[in-house]
C-alpha cells in the first residue's frame, strides 16, 4: 500500500461516454455554462454556435436534408448529425429568451437556504434559532463560531433565550439543507454529512468511505493506508474505491471564494401552469448551442486526401479524429442530460401533480427515489444524481428537488400519507399540550393511533428529534 496515490482511476467498466455523462447529471445549471466553457476551450472542434440545419429549421420550419449524403462526407466523422440543443426542450421559441421567466431575480445563497429552512421548520422558535445559524455561516459554507457564542448571540442581539443544546439541534437540521456540507463545523463533518447522504452503486464501498471519515479521518488525512487497510480489513481494492468516493466530494460546499454564487441557487427546472395543465422545462437561458467544427471536418478531408503512410500525416489524423469524436460525444452527453433530466422531472411532477398545480403542501404524496427509478426504468443512482443540489422554479417559489422525497405511512383506512404530514400532525399535538403536562413519547404514540396512524414509540422520538423537540421533561422545564 505504500505507492498508493489519491489519483485514483474509474473502477468500474464504464466508456468515456458513460463517464461523461455520470458527470454531467450531477451538475446543477449554474455550472454548466462553465463546464461547457472549459470543453470549448479544451477542444477546437467542438464550437458555439446553431448547426446549419437549426439555422434552416428556425427559418422555414421545414426538415433539412441528411448530411449523410453531403459529398464532403468521410465515414462518420463528416457526418454533422449532431443537431444544436437547446435546455428548454423541443418546444423552444427562438424568442422565448424576450419573455418574462417566473423568477426576476437569483436570491442569495443566504436567502436561498432560509427558503428551504421555511420547508422544514415552522416552530417560531427554531426558525428564529436557525436563522441567526445561517447568518453566522462563513463563506465557504462552514460554520466556525461555537454555539456556545451562538446562544450568546441570540441572547444579546435579539434577547432570545436558549442552551446550548437547542441550538446544536436546530444545526442538525440546517445541516440537512442544500448543499450537503452546508453548516458542517470543520472538513470531517462535512464530508460525513455528504456520505452520509450520498447513493452509490457499491454500496460496500460507500459504508467503507463512511467508516473512513468517521472513525479514522485522522489516519485518513495522514494517507496511512496500509494501517487503514488492516483496521478495516479490506483488501487495497476497495480500499481504493472508498477514497474515490471521498476525493469527489465537495470539500467547500459554500462556494470557495466570497460572494460567490453557490450552483443550487438557479433554478435547474421551471414548472408553470396554464388553465390547469403543467409546463415543465429545463432553465437553459445559461447554455448555448453547440456544433461539431465544420472546419475541422473539412481539414479531415483534406488530410484524408494525403499519404497515410506519412507519419505526419497518420499522426494529423488520428488527432482529428479523436478530436471530432470528443466534440460528438459531448453534445450527445449533453443532449442525455436533457433527456435524463427532463424525463427525471416530468415522472416527479406527475408524482405530485397536485402539488405543483396548488402549492398545497397537504397534497404532497409518499415518494422515494426507487419509485421514481422504476417509472423512468433507470437507476436509482441516476435518480439521485439528477436530484442532487438541483431545484425547480414553480409558480409558488423555488424548491430544492429532496424536498418532494419522503417516506409513507398507510392511515387505517389504507390511504398514503408522507413522513413529512405525519411529522406536522406530531408537531400539532406538542404545541396544543395542555399547561404543566407535556405528552411522553408513549402518549404521543396513542395519540397518532387515535387518528389512525401506527408509528411505534422509537419512530416517534426520532420524528420528534428531527423536528428540533426535546423530550417532555424538558418541554416542561421550558414552560
Amino acid at each position: 500500500m505504500q505507492g498508493l496515490s489519491i489519483n485514483l482511476s474509474q473502477q468500474q467498466r464504464l466508456s468515456p461516454q458513460q463517464i461523461q455523462l455520470i458527470k454531467l447529471l450531477q451538475i446543477p445549471t449554474a455550472e454548466l455554462a462553465a463546464r461547457i466553457e472549459a470543453e470549448l476551450e479544451e477542444n477546437p472542434a467542438l464550437e458555439e454556435g446553431v448547426s446549419e440545419e437549426r439555422l434552416e429549421e428556425m427559418e422555414d420550419r421545414e426538415t433539412v436534408d441528411d448530411l449523410a449524403n453531403d459529398e464532403m462526407a468521410i465515414d462518420d466523422y463528416l457526418q454533422d448529425d449532431y443537431a444544436g440543443y437547446k435546455m428548454a426542450g423541443d418546444s423552444y421559441d427562438p424568442n422565448e429568451e424576450m419573455r418574462e421567466r417566473p423568477m426576476p431575480t437569483v436570491p442569495s445563497a443566504e436567502e436561498f437556504l432560509l427558503m428551504q429552512i421555511g420547508f422544514v421548520i415552522t416552530n417560531e422558535r427554531e426558525r428564529i434559532i436557525a436563522e441567526q445559524l445561517i447568518g453566522s455561516l462563513e463563506d465557504d459554507g462552514y460554520l466556525r463560531r461555537n454555539i456556545e457564542s451562538i446562544v450568546n448571540d441570540l441572547a444579546f442581539t435579539v434577547g432570545f433565550e436558549t442552551d446550548y443544546h437547542e441550538v446544536e439541534r436546530v444545526l442538525l437540521q440546517v445541516q440537512q439543507l442544500d448543499p450537503a456540507g452546508i453548516g458542517a463545523r470543520d472538513l470531517q463533518e462535512c464530508l460525513s454529512i455528504q456520505l452520509h447522504r450520498k447513493h452509490f452503486a457499491d454500496e460496500h464501498a460507500l459504508q467503507v468511505a463512511i467508516r473512513l471519515i468517521d472513525q479514522y479521518f485522522d489516519e485518513f488525512s495522514k494517507k496511512h493506508y496500509s494501517q487503514l487497510q488492516q483496521k478495516l480489513g479490506v483488501d487495497e481494492a476497495l480500499l481504493k474505491q472508498a477514497i474515490n468516493i471521498i476525493t469527489h466530494l465537495n470539500p467547500k460546499p459554500g462556494g470557495s471564494e466570497a460572494g460567490e454564487v453557490a450552483p443550487f441557487l438557479q433554478p435547474d427546472f421551471i414548472v408553470s401552469q396554464s388553465d390547469g395543465k403543467l409546463d415543465i422545462k429545463l432553465n437553459g437561458k445559461n447554455a448555448p448551442e453547440l456544433r461539431v467544427s465544420k472546419s475541422f471536418q473539412e481539414m479531415l478531408q483534406t488530410y484524408s486526401k494525403g499519404d497515410k503512410q506519412q507519419k505526419e500525416v497518420k499522426e494529423a489524423v488520428t488527432f482529428i479524429k479523436h478530436k471530432l469524436d470528443s466534440a460528438s460525444w459531448f453534445i450527445q452527453a449533453i443532449q442525455q442530460r436533457q433527456g435524463t433530466l427532463l424525463k427525471t422531472m416530468e415522472s416527479i411532477v406527475g408524482q405530485q401533480y397536485d402539488f405543483f398545480l396548488t402549492g398545497d403542501e397537504s397534497k404532497l404524496k409518499p415518494m422515494r427515489m426507487k419509485e421514481i427509478a422504476e417509472v423512468i426504468e433507470m437507476d436509482i443512482s441516476t435518480v439521485s444524481r439528477v436530484v442532487s443540489a438541483k431545484s425547480v422554479q414553480t409558480d409558488f417559489g423555488m424548491y430544492p428537488l429532496k424536498y418532494f422525497f419522503s417516506e409513507g405511512i398507510t392511515h387505517e383506512s389504507g390511504e398514503d400519507f408522507s413522513t413529512r404530514e405525519v411529522k406536522n400532525i406530531l408537531r400539532d399535538l406538542i404545541a396544543g399540550e395542555s399547561a404543566g403536562h407535556a405528552y411522553s413519547d408513549e402518549e404521543l404514540e396513542g395519540l397518532l393511533a387515535e387518528k389512525g396512524f401506527v408509528v411505534k414509540r422509537r419512530t416517534v422520538a426520532k420524528y420528534r428529534e428531527q423536528l428540533g423537540i426535546p423530550v417532555a421533561r424538558l418541554r416542561r422545564k421550558m414552560e
